[in-house]
């Protein structure tokens, strides 16, 4: 397959950088508001969803349409995108594939569709990689026990010392799972400042602390945001990295762009994309 040739000549696109995302089904991903939010204006996002009929949110289910992810790259490629994120952790672990599974898979997707293909639970290690991070504690956050240990298995898979992971019951700030999911990925704000002091008090020495999934604490007009939004705050918190799954998509989206966010207060990881001036593009 080979990419329409009309999309080599920019006056044919509708913006110099065009990004595609792609969600967990029946979820409203934010990935596209907050990557354009932090964009320069010669950015545009376009997202697409996977239709599942039935999604529960189970890893089984997301095995079973894996196929769904390249039907998501050929969309986009076929539409002009210069480059495509998949939001969600669990995909890249469901299948009980490993990191070097998944780096062949997205590899094979960049280079058949000409656009290359990010998936958020890869970019963890992949900015673990590039910044020399080898030993890691884990906020598993709101993820179910399957998906927490499969996050934990993927990133052992890459030779990341994990020497500690729990979700939010674990921590001990829900009784179980099902008060967890009840929330819908929305958890009071002042939960992220209790959640890190505790992951950091439980990991003093790690390189820097993970966080999988897209998990949402709300700001102090009550509105949603996910850990892009509070990294920076949580960062200056604890005095350790934060490594955010939403963040590293980001990050290695603008890498691959070649450019970067425009402003500051979006954590270390983004922020040493910028460039004196933000004169980005």
């Amino acid at each position: 397959m080979s990419k329409p040739a009309k999309w080599s000549d920019p006056d044919h696109k509708l913006f110099p950088y065009q990004v595609g995302f792609t969600g967990p089904p029946k979820d409203w991903d934010a990935a596209p508001s907050d990557f354009l939010r932090m964009s320069p204006d010669s950015v545009g996002v376009h997202g697409r969803l996977l239709h599942t009929p039935e999604y529960a949110h189970t890893l089984e289910q997301r095995a079973n349409n894996f196929h769904l992810l390249e039907d998501y790259v050929y969309a986009m490629s076929e539409a002009g995108a210069d480059v495509v994120g998949q939001v969600g952790t669990n995909w890249v672990h469901a299948n009980g594939t490993d990191h070097d599974d998944i780096v062949r898979f997205t590899t094979e997707m960049s280079e058949k569709y000409e656009t290359p293909f990010h998936m958020a639970g890869l970019t963890l290690v992949q900015a673990c990689q590039a910044l020399g991070y080898e030993k890691i504690a884990l906020n598993s956050v709101y993820f179910w026990p399957d998906w927490r240990d499969g996050v934990v298995r993927f990133l052992r898979s890459a030779g990341i010392d994990v020497v500690w992971a729990g979700n939010f019951v674990d921590q001990g700030f829900f009784e179980n799972q099902q008060i967890v999911n009840d929330h819908t990925w929305i958890f009071p704000g002042d939960l992220a400042a209790t959640s890190f002091s505790y992951v950091a008090e439980q990991a003093p020495n790690v390189d820097a602390i993970l966080v999988n999934g897209m998990c949402n604490f709300r700001g102090e007009s009550g509105q949603p945001q996910r850990m892009v939004h509070r990294v920076a705050e949580m960062e200056a918190l604890i005095e350790t990295p934060i490594l955010a799954a939403d963040c590293t998509l980001y990050w290695a989206i603008y890498r691959t762009l070649g450019i970067g966010p425009v402003g500051s207060g979006n954590g270390s990881l983004l922020d040493s994309l910028r460039t004196p001036g933000d004169e980005l593009a």
